[in-house]
């Protein structure tokens, strides 16, 4: 049976790529997508893979659970999804809720969905919060060495600047980021705390924004309590992500210009100092998709019990 979904805030990238992946999808159907900037205007006039008569509209907070749509997907601001959510428990409506912002990532009463180190978590669930775009490459170059960490693993991070919004700032501005690469938020980024908290293991990130529209690079630094061999460290990640469609793991250090459209992250240049006891994996994932609207999918079958692939372009 066709599900609905309603997206809030669909004027963003994110919602723009959800609506693509939902006009897609072979068991869910549109029921509404919010933006009030778009009011009135026809979905099929801004995303051309939607084909239908839909128009964006700007319902009120309370509003939104008469709408009746089965799933709803927050692609709203920080600090912004909570009002939405109240509407709906003030009725007692139970849609499947998905938030993509970093308001439920710490709250134990939602499901974090990163299904690929999380997936064994859901257990129906309503509530699912969307992991953080670099926090989802971030844990997955970590993950597999977890239980062979001896200190705090650093994280360099570049992202293009569909990555800071629509919302006009220095870091979504084509001219000041011109021939630059902008450091930001260097310590306390809600992503090194959603990280840290996730993998129980301190993490420090260091994220920049660079000129480029679309796609992150992570290059994480990893202390080892023993030596290693690259053979095995290598086997560790091909054995954690083994039957994971959207983890690819490589042996060259992944480029972020291959990145961009693509729903997977790519793992790989695993680098070890000449002692063994020093590892450095690259990361680069587009941070419009798997970092957001894909993972959003991802978790939406898984809610509805779908194959957790559907609807996702191999």
């Amino acid at each position: 049976m066709t599900k609905s979904v309603g997206i809030v805030g669909a004027r963003g990238y994110v919602g723009a790529e959800l609506i693509r992946l939902i006009a897609a999808h072979p068991d869910f159907e549109l029921a509404f997508v919010s933006s009030r900037e778009l009011v009135g205007q026809r979905v099929a006039g801004h995303i051309v893979e939607y084909q239908g008569e839909l128009r964006y509209n700007s319902p009120s907070h309370e509003e939104l659970p008469a709408l009746g749509a089965d799933a709803v997907v927050l692609a709203l601001p920080n600090g912004k999804a909570a009002a939405c959510v109240a509407a709906f428990d003030a009725v007692g409506a139970d849609p499947v809720i998905v938030d993509l912002s970093a308001d439920y990532r710490f709250d134990d009463g939602w499901y974090y969905g990163l299904p690929e180190l999380t997936r064994a978590q859901y257990s129906g669930q309503r509530r699912i919060s969307n992991p953080g775009c670099y926090a989802t490459a971030m844990q997955l170059a970590v993950a597999p060495m977890l239980d062979a960490l001896a200190g705090p693993v650093q994280c360099f991070g570049v992202s293009g600047y569909s990555g800071a919004g629509t919302s006009p700032s220095d870091k979504n501005d084509p001219d000041k980021l011109r021939d630059n690469l902008m450091p930001y938020a260097l310590t306390n980024h809600v992503h090194e705390r959603e990280v840290t908290r996730q993998l129980g293991h301190e993490v420090q990130f260091l994220p920049h924004v660079a000129p480029h529209f679309r796609g992150l690079t992570i290059t994480a630094n990893l202390p080892l309590s023993k030596p290693f061999a690259r053979d095995e460290v290598v086997s560790r990640y091909v054995d954690r992500y083994a039957g994971e469609p959207l983890v690819d793991v490589g042996d060259e250090a992944p480029w972020v210009s291959a990145i961009a459209g693509r729903h997977h992250v790519e793992l790989g240049g695993f680098t070890l100092t000449p002692d063994g006891r020093r590892l450095v994996v690259v990361a680069t994932e587009d941070n419009l998709l798997k970092g957001a609207a894909t993972q959003a999918l991802q978790n939406l079958n898984l809610a509805f019990g779908l194959d957790e692939m559907a609807g996702i372009p191999r």
